[in-house]
């Protein structure tokens, strides 16, 4: 695969907030259902390292299912958000081979994929943490807002060979979210401590935030990004 971005679907039109200078790190990250690539660059644009390009990609419109078949962006499609109900296996399987893409995109232009972070919030963050924990490249960590871990039944066995055994993994949540109950958020977290080193998972809640960031959380983020990209 070239250097040209044609080759991975997803990056043609993914929005990437570029370094200021030589850009030695890369952060990936996914939004939300309904959402696009926008709100996020610009989010983090606002907690941007100086050598670390940030990529954005807008999710693919489908109709999902949980919206009465409504067309939108959507990483994959969503039958409901309790832990027990169906999944939609071959799309997320698909999307998260469409993010690894990216990541084969960066490494081959030089940016080693422990200078890589993965990241998402809601739908993104849940494709996000699959993608990570099946990715034959070891990453440097996976920042994960207000989501859960999909396909969870087939954790611990489905992270590849344990090459991310010992991944950072940031995930935060807020305590009145409506959509995704953060006690959805705090299994999470437990069911990742068996997939990862149980010391490596961080998971940060916010008083009185509902779906969606808050000012604390984003520092939390931009102190995790710092600590995994130092400068080189």
């Amino acid at each position: 695969m070239c250097g040209n971005n044609m080759s991975v679907p997803l990056l043609a039109d993914a929005v990437t907030v570029s370094g200021a200078e030589r850009e030695t790190a890369a952060v990936i990250f996914l939004h939300g259902l309904g959402d696009t690539g926008h709100s996020w660059a610009d989010a983090l644009s606002s907690i941007r390292l100086p050598y670390v390009k940030y990529i954005c990609p807008h999710a693919p419109r489908i109709p999902v299912t949980l919206n009465m078949k409504m067309v939108m962006p959507s990483w994959f499609d969503l039958m409901g958000l309790s832990p027990d109900a169906p999944e939609d296996e071959a799309g997320i399987k698909k999307a998260a081979e469409n993010i690894k893409a990216i990541i084969e995109h960066e490494v081959k232009n030089g940016i080693p994929p422990n200078r890589i972070i993965l990241g998402g919030f809601s739908q993104g963050g849940a494709l996000s943490l699959y993608t990570a924990l099946t990715c034959q490249h070891q990453l440097a960590g996976i920042v994960a807002l207000s989501c859960w871990l999909p396909l969870h039944k087939a954790f611990p066995q489905a992270a590849n060979n344990g090459v991310n055994k010992d991944i950072a993994i940031l995930q935060c949540h807020g305590e009145m979210d409506p959509m995704i109950p953060v006690r959805f958020g705090a299994l999470t977290a437990e069911k990742l401590k068996s997939v990862v080193t149980p010391t490596k998972v961080q998971f940060k809640t916010y008083p009185g935030v509902m779906h969606s960031s808050c000012p604390q959380e984003m520092m939390a983020v931009k102190e995790f990004i710092e600590k995994l990209l130092p400068r080189i």
